[in-house]
């Protein structure tokens, strides 16, 4: 459905998953009350949403917990590849640092089948958290960066003698654990997690809605009275982009801004592509940004790697000099190389006051 015009105008319509999902192939459109699994779960809140699944807070009335489950569209083969991974993970006993995998199913909707995965109820992701606090003009405390930077390299470590690799580990796909709202009462869960909101979905000619469609507009819940991550550590969320040593992928999708040097400057993608988003993500915990602000040309990008971090491996800059060569130059002019420290090290010691997010290494 990719006229909006046709439903009640709501901002519902434009900040949360695009509607156009809804279709055959495509997203199953839940309400707050569904249950799914033979009544096993009963839906309270949404929790998430991405191009390839939307993600609900759900009890489980048998195990009397709260969980998450992750609806795939029901044209997507993620969920069988991605239920593959996890389970290797905890055969190889990695999954301690990841997000632990309670259930899964088959739903069958108006819109196809759908691979659903149920997940212990993790907190917010690291992004949300960290956005939270900048929003009050505040950061992390330097005891909470240490931790999660230890916890988050511990993770990919645990992965890596695994022999897997995440592939695509940023501050959206890194969450707090939540221990003490596992067996919670509703309204507890709810006053941490945000009591849900929601409109009806409704056509303006009073035609009904499809079958494919969500009669609600639920909104993403915002953890309102989240205050625990000085308490609860953190966890990797989302291996749809893993992969095996020895079955490195020929591409990888990136965000803007945050892909690794060497999938652009060589033909290979392996394990190491981790360690480079793990330095992105605790760049954003000790500076609340990303490190390259200008994402997009793909030439702009390496620019700001250059001018940020230092000058490019020699085997790279044949390659570099072609890029060069067919782009807008003026941009150049945006960045120098002047001084004998890089601007990451300037910045770092510019900005980072606290004497024990200086020391060498982390104990």
């Amino acid at each position: 459905m990719d006229d909006l015009s046709i439903f009640r105008p709501s901002n519902l319509l434009h900040n949360q998953e695009r509607m156009s999902r809804y279709c055959p192939g495509g997203f199953h459109p839940v309400c707050l009350g569904d249950t799914l699994n033979q009544r096993r779960y009963h839906v309270y809140h949404k929790l998430g949403w991405g191009g390839y699944s939307t993600v609900w807070l759900a009890l489980d009335v048998i195990l009397e917990k709260w969980v998450s489950i992750k609806i795939m569209a029901a044209d997507s083969s993620e969920h069988s590849r991605e239920l593959r991974v996890i389970q290797s993970l905890q055969e190889h006993q990695a999954s301690n640092s990841m997000v632990q995998l309670v259930d899964s199913f088959i739903h069958r909707g108006p819109n196809g089948s759908h691979g659903c995965l149920v997940f212990e109820l993790l907190g917010p992701t690291l992004t949300r958290v960290v956005v939270d606090y900048g929003r009050d003009r505040d950061r992390l405390e330097p005891e909470i960066i240490l931790k999660i930077t230890k916890q988050l390299l511990q993770a990919v470590a645990s992965l890596h003698r695994a022999r897997y690799a995440h592939g695509n580990i940023s501050g959206v796909n890194v969450a707090f654990a939540c221990r003490h709202l596992t067996q919670s009462s509703k309204k507890e869960a709810l006053r941490i997690i945000g009591f849900p909101e929601w409109e009806n979905l409704i056509r303006l000619d009073g035609q009904a809605i499809g079958r494919g469609m969500p009669k609600q507009l639920v909104k993403t819940a915002i953890w309102d009275d989240w205050a625990e991550e000085d308490e609860e550590d953190i966890k990797l969320v989302s291996f749809r982009h893993a992969f095996s040593h020895g079955n490195e992928p020929t591409n990888l999708t990136q965000p803007p801004g945050l892909e690794a040097p060497e999938t652009i400057f060589t033909d290979s993608i392996d394990y190491r592509i981790d360690l480079w988003r793990v330095g992105t993500v605790i760049y954003k915990l000790l500076f609340a940004s990303m490190p390259f602000p200008f994402p997009g040309d793909i030439y702009v990008v390496v620019l700001q790697m250059i001018d940020f971090v230092e000058e490019l491996p020699e085997e790279w800059v044949p390659k570099w000099t072609l890029m060069k060569a067919g782009a807008r130059r003026e941009w150049d002019k945006c960045f120098s190389w002047h001084d004998e420290r890089s601007k990451l090290e300037q910045k770092f010691h510019d900005r980072v006051r606290d004497p024990s997010l200086k020391k060498q290494g982390i104990q």
